[in-house]
């Protein structure tokens, strides 16, 4: 089966907008004493709290998640896989990478704990690094969540994605209303939840084959957005802002929810003219590497801030004009520059740890008919935690070493693994009470 170009075109382009986005709003600023701190642009300078309207493109990954998929999963339930091993075999292609960045983190942290970094600075460090872990828990439970996920959407086709959204609703309301602790983790994944199912419906050609849909879903949930902002208590912001309340992202609320909608149906009915530009293969070739290098570019792209900090600002060679002035903004230019240089550099130094990876996924990887599931599960489990635990708190938290965060993706990954280990072991040993043949 070909693949489809435009969902690789999807993850392509939402991370470039999600690396543009972060970068654009980080403003470094160097203290007289020496000390770097990071002001909050959309606090300081509210109106580029628009801006998230054009840079918020998480529930394309979402989307594009739910198409691909469905479509894996499928395959694999139709040549006997089980869903644990579907479920192993893709949950490590989010946690080795993810493991390998969090240990060379880690490491640094360790290293700058000894040598008595700056309490202060090392959690500002550590935070920026770990600013984007909460999209990888929320992904990696609607993964689990897919095979019952997918029979539903088998069974109810469209009706799942607004019987979702309705709880996720409910949900926001008991949130916003009475505060209510906890609830609002359940639209982490209903709210993302809805762009994953609509990748089934998207897939199955249930938004594609009437096309007043896409216009209805565009034009409705753009309208939504505005009201809930405009008549509503939700801010215009699609990205947390310090101190405002509700926020639109954490949790996911009721006006992201209508974002989702909206993003979708512009998504759909940008198709039918990319999928053309698509189809010239001097377009493919840029887009594909993009998209292939899509995992990497996302854990990394905050280690070339960190860079230019060190070289510009530590040193005093960054001219300072007042945030958001005009003279700020026209320095953006040149920044973006550099990171996207210091980001290219990263992504070429990756490739043979990258390779490595390749071969250490097809050795560990779990069967696809693998039957006895709860270590997966569990280190599952695990490894969700501690990446919803590290996105919070990030990797140094009041500059101190994450040492439970950082035992539960260890142990969490080894557990995801070992079902592919026992295996193999089984397969170098007899049988208990039989001599091995001769050759």
């Amino acid at each position: 089966m070909r693949r489809d170009r435009y969902v690789d075109f999807l993850r392509a382009w939402a991370i470039v907008l999600v690396v543009l986005g972060h970068w654009l709003i980080t403003a470094l600023v160097r203290e007289p004493g020496g000390r770097i701190t990071a002001p909050e642009l959309l606090a300081t300078v509210p109106w580029t709290q628009w801006l998230t309207l054009a840079f918020q493109i998480m529930p394309l990954f979402f989307l594009a998640g739910g198409h691909a998929a469905g479509g894996s999963w499928s395959r694999a339930r139709a040549a006997g896989g089980t869903a644990a091993g579907w479920l192993g075999r893709r949950a490590l292609r989010l946690l080795l990478p993810t493991g390998l960045y969090s240990g060379l983190v880690l490491l640094a942290v360790g290293i700058c704990s000894v040598a008595g970094v700056d309490a202060a600075t090392l959690a500002l460090v550590g935070w920026a690094m770990a600013m984007q872990f909460w999209f990888l828990p929320v992904y990696l439970l609607l993964s689990a969540l897919t095979p019952p996920l997918y029979a539903a959407h088998r069974r109810w086709g469209l009706l799942v994605p607004p019987a979702m959204g309705t709880v996720a609703l409910a949900a926001d309301a008991l949130v916003v209303t009475v505060h209510a602790p906890y609830v609002g983790l359940l639209d982490h994944v209903l709210v993302w939840g809805v762009a994953y199912q609509l990748g089934f419906c998207w897939r199955d050609g249930l938004l594609t084959g009437r096309r007043p849909v896409p216009f209805a879903m565009a034009a409705g949930g753009g309208l939504a957005f505005a009201a809930l902002v405009a008549l509503g208590p939700f801010p215009v912001s699609l990205i947390l802002v310090t101190g405002q309340s509700p926020s639109n992202t954490n949790p996911p609320s009721a006006a992201m929810l209508a974002w989702v909608v909206a993003q979708v149906g512009l998504c759909l009915l940008a198709a039918p003219p990319v999928r053309r530009l698509l189809d010239r293969e001097r377009v493919w070739r840029v887009v594909r590497p993009v998209g292939a290098a899509s995992m990497t570019l996302y854990l990394w792209h905050m280690l070339p801030v960190l860079v230019a900090a060190a070289a510009f600002y530590l040193t005093d060679l960054a001219p300072e004009p007042p945030l958001g002035s005009a003279a700020w903004w026209g320095l953006r230019v040149p920044w973006l520059l550099v990171l996207g240089a210091v980001l290219a550099g990263v992504v070429s130094a990756l490739r043979p740890w990258e390779r490595g990876l390749v071969v250490l996924y097809e050795r560990t990887s779990p069967d696809a008919g693998l039957r006895r599931a709860w270590p997966l599960w569990l280190g599952l489990a695990m490894n969700v935690a501690a990446l919803g635990r590290l996105a919070v708190q990030g990797f140094a938290p009041n500059g101190r070493f994450p040492v439970l965060p950082a035992m539960g993706l260890v142990l969490g990954t080894a557990l995801v693994m070992l079902p592919r280990w026992t295996a193999a072991r089984r397969l170098e040993q007899p049988e208990a009470g039989r001599a091995p043949e001769r050759v």
